[in-house]
């Protein structure tokens, strides 16, 4: 499955029931889940709502709950119904023990969390769900788009169950990277486009499609996708969007025009995603999708109020948890329009902050996802990690083995054509593989102290693997493009390893290349092992 892996140990029943009768059975108990990390391919593969997040690997969903009498987030579900990859996943606004999930087999479930049960199931969806979303004027809605539309609505339960397609949703004319409901306007929805542009839609007003293309690509055929929208939570007309290579506006959806254009300090930065913090009204905070640098900036500026590069790899999920204000603050203004206009809510806008005013972090906290797959919970308040899971598989494990001589350390084989080595005492990640081989199907440890692992790969051979130098030592392309599904170093003869492949061939072969046997089986083959009697 998407996740990794289980570690158990055995005790005896003596350990529960002191004092009664010695137990004659042992049982397994697990200890430890090596959790998947988070996937970087499709968008909306992260979610929150009150005290919980969730995230997707490829084929399971994570959901982490704040337990109150520590203090602390602890992973309380895994869900894992989808047989193909998930493609995105959306919490109901109106009730936070149900959220939504759409994979890549036309398929669209809604979860029950405390109850870790399917609620409801629409198969057949016309299309891959791309992108996913609650509408918030209604409890019980889900929609759905994929490429170009159209989008379509379904009402889950009631008398008007059953799916309809939006009357306007459709016929556009670049594919959809992702739309938002607005929560306060019934029926208002904005799709992102990967040619940069917007298109709105709201009942009682002129559609408006293909809009508010950054200035630098009208009249151009250049693609710059949208990689991050929101509605402002205190205009009604308000929109932060991001794209990927022009930056982000905060745009007028009635007006359509850009109310506000963001400065980044570097030219080479560019944002994958954002998300608006309620506890400090007015401020927001993006994530680049280079390098893990989390910004914190406020819509009356056009700079960063504060920049923390968190990692090396750069983002592919955000959302804030916040904790509620304790106050409101007593007077500000927007940009250009302000909170008495027609175009804005009555919530208190922001206060406006000069260039040199010193400035603190608001309470709550960030749920980043990376594009390694990492996922961590960033205090913001507190400017520190609550937890952080450096590294982690996003595809399936088909691997796994303990070190000879430290079985603290687990190294296991991914899909995601990495092999990552875990500290089982902590459930870390200790050591990555340099990545890019395809599908990693098989491992074996070095014998000794040689600190060396031996992979087999889908289509690019074998290699050994230096750990703790990170590097690729050695290649073996005797099984040529066959995908190699066995892989086993001598603890007997550390010079020896073999192979066995797709091809119908075992070879062995000494670790500088020579090859030494070649053993033909009249179809592929699957498994190959050495006696630990006999070299």
């Amino acid at each position: 499955m998407a996740w990794m892996a289980y570690i158990s140990h055995w005790f005896d029943e003596d350990d529960w029931y002191e004092g009664q009768q010695r137990a004659k059975m042992s049982q397994v108990k697990q200890v430890g889940l090596l959790a998947a990390g988070c996937q970087p391919w499709n968008k909306d593969v992260c979610a929150a709502s009150g005290d919980r997040f969730a995230y997707c690997a490829t084929l399971a969903i994570y959901i982490y709950q704040l337990d109150h009498r520590y203090n602390e987030f602890k992973l309380r579900a895994i869900m894992s119904e989808h047989k193909k990859t998930i493609t995105a996943i959306s919490w109901c606004p109106h009730n936070p023990d149900v959220f939504a999930s759409a994979s890549a087999d036309s398929l669209v479930i809604i979860w029950n969390v405390p109850e870790q049960k399917v609620v409801a199931r629409l198969d057949n969806t016309k299309g891959i769900p791309a992108s996913l979303s609650w509408c918030w004027n209604a409890g019980d809605t889900v929609a759905f788009v994929s490429h170009r539309g159209p989008l379509y609505i379904w009402t889950i339960s009631g008398p008007d169950s059953g799916v309809m397609v939006h009357r306007e949703a459709h016929s556009f004319l670049s594919d959809i990277s992702l739309f938002r409901w607005h929560p306060k306007k019934k029926g208002k929805v904005v799709f992102g486009h990967t040619d940069g542009s917007l298109s709105v839609f709201q009942p009682g007003s002129k559609n408006q499609k293909h809009v508010l293309r950054p200035e630098s690509l009208e009249g151009t055929d250049e693609e710059d996708p949208v990689t991050a929208l929101e509605w402002d939570p205190l205009s009604t007309d308000y929109l932060l969007v991001a794209n990927l290579h022009n930056g982000i506006r905060l745009v007028d959806s009635e007006s359509l025009s850009c109310i506000t254009t963001f400065s980044f300090p570097s030219a080479a930065a560019s944002v994958q995603c954002l998300a608006w913090v309620s506890s400090a009204p007015g401020m927001f905070v993006t994530g680049d999708s280079q390098v893990g640098v989390l910004r914190f900036w406020n819509v009356s500026r056009t700079t960063p109020i504060d920049n923390f590069k968190l990692k090396k790899t750069g983002f592919h999920g955000l959302h804030v948890l916040s904790s509620p204000p304790k106050k409101k603050p007593c007077s500000s203004q927007y940009p250009t329009k302000n909170h008495h206009t027609s175009s804005t809510s009555e919530a208190v806008p922001p206060p406006t902050l000069t260039q040199n005013q010193a400035f603190s972090l608001p309470p709550g906290h960030a749920v980043c996802c990376f594009m390694d797959g990492g996922v961590g919970l960033y205090d913001m308040g507190a400017k520190k990690w609550d937890f952080l899971r450096d590294l982690g598989h996003v595809e399936t494990i088909f691997d796994c083995k303990f070190k000879p001589d430290n079985p603290d350390l687990l190294a296991t084989a991914s899909f995601d054509g990495t092999i990552k080595v875990w500290d089982i005492n902590t459930l870390t990640a200790v050591y990555t593989s340099p990545g890019n081989e395809g599908v990693i199907y098989s491992l074996s440890w070095a014998p000794g102290d040689l600190n060396c692992i031996a992979g087999a790969t889908s289509r690019n051979g074998a290699f050994i693997w230096d750990v703790p130098k990170g590097k690729m030592i050695t290649r073996f392309s005797e099984h040529g493009k066959n995908g190699i599904f066995c892989i086993a170093w001598s603890h007997k003869d550390s010079k020896r390893i073999a192979t066995c492949s797709s091809d119908g061939f075992c070879i062995v072969r000494t670790i500088d290349g020579k090859v030494l046997h070649k053993y033909k089986h009249p179809a592929a083959v699957f498994g190959c092992d050495w006696s630990q009697n006999n070299k």
